[in-house]
């Protein structure tokens, strides 16, 4: 990988991963005063929510992370190795998480709708955190096809040495 992709790939990173903790920091302690302010019928879904916003931005961060790791293996030209299969699942695991977390921010919307009288939140919402929560979950499994052709170029890597160590012995 060229060195001016592999820069501007961590630029780009380093924003969102300082991005996400501005908003785990700051804006996260706002929304939490803010649902104080909500209808007493939906206390219950204050600490839930807080919650959830918190998982899913360290699910991001956990990614975020993994991929600087990655694009680290690739400079170093070590990616095809088992060593980052670690990296991968990791990914696959915080991608997982989060699509269970934005089923879960779905669940706890329909909730409220009926803890109110009348709809305290539309339920195309509803549907549409469940669509969000689908697509989530395709990432994680475009992923995982992105892991098993990761194992395949390794196994190829591993053959090819295994054939170059076998050339050099015959020379």
């Amino acid at each position: 990988m060229k060195t001016l992709t592999v820069w501007a790939l961590r630029g780009v990173l380093a924003v969102l991963l300082a991005g996400s903790v501005f908003v785990q920091v700051v804006m996260v302690p706002l929304l939490a005063i803010d649902l104080n302010e909500i209808n007493a019928d939906l206390a219950y879904v204050r600490i839930p929510f807080v919650v959830i916003t918190v998982l899913g931005i360290v699910s991001i961060q956990v990614v975020l992370v993994c991929i600087w790791r990655l694009v680290t293996m690739v400079r170093r030209d070590t990616v095809f190795s088992h060593a980052a299969f670690r990296y991968v699942d990791v990914i696959i695991g915080a991608v997982v998480a989060a699509a269970l977390l934005v089923f879960a921010f779905a669940v706890l919307l329909a909730s409220a709708n009926h803890a109110v009288a009348g709809d305290a939140v539309a339920p195309g919402i509803v549907l549409l955190a469940c669509g969000v929560a689908a697509g989530v979950f395709c990432v994680a499994l475009i992923v995982l096809v992105l892991r098993m052709l990761l194992a395949q170029a390794v196994a190829r890597d591993i053959e090819a040495a295994n054939m170059r160590a076998e050339l050099e012995e015959v020379i």
